[in-house]
């Protein structure tokens, strides 16, 4: 059976330092409306002139102001990265940023950076389900099993 080829969304785990992150950039979404209010991964749709990489820069210099630097891609269950419905996929990359002051431009109302040694402040934000599972594997990642509480 092959697996069919959904729409490729990007997003940025965007953190206070590549080698010894502490803290993630979290967005708070205003629309659509049955995700408004929640939290996600700044980042979006690719393009079809556009590369997965090239997408990301572009789409988080729209919505936050910001250039950023990626790292290393926080690997999905298959292919595409984390499937988030039936007709779309996200890959993720982890990323600091290298210029500019983040800031709410399209699409959020409110940047938050939220300390990734603390687990419960991290995941008590109301995450888009989809993320969720983002989240998680982030943590399991990013901070070792001794400092999780």
């Amino acid at each position: 059976m092959t697996q069919t080829q959904r729409k490729q969304i990007v997003g940025a785990a965007i953190v206070d330092s590549l080698t010894s992150p502490t803290k993630l950039l979290a967005a708070r979404r205003t629309a659509p409306e049955q995700f408004a209010g929640q939290w996600e991964f700044p980042g979006g749709k690719v393009e079809p002139d556009e590369d997965d990489m090239e997408a990301l820069q572009r789409e988080v210099r729209e919505e936050l102001g910001v250039e950023v630097q990626l790292g290393a891609e926080l690997e999905g269950p298959d292919r595409q990265g984390w499937p988030l419905n039936e007709t779309a996929s996200m890959r993720v990359w982890v990323a600091v940023i290298t210029a500019g002051v983040p800031a709410a431009l399209q699409d959020h109302d409110e940047l938050r950076w939220v300390d990734l040694r603390d687990t419960a402040e991290l995941t008590g934000l109301p995450w888009i389900p989809a993320d969720r599972p983002i989240v998680d594997a982030l943590l399991g990642r990013l901070v070792p099993v001794s400092e999780l509480a």
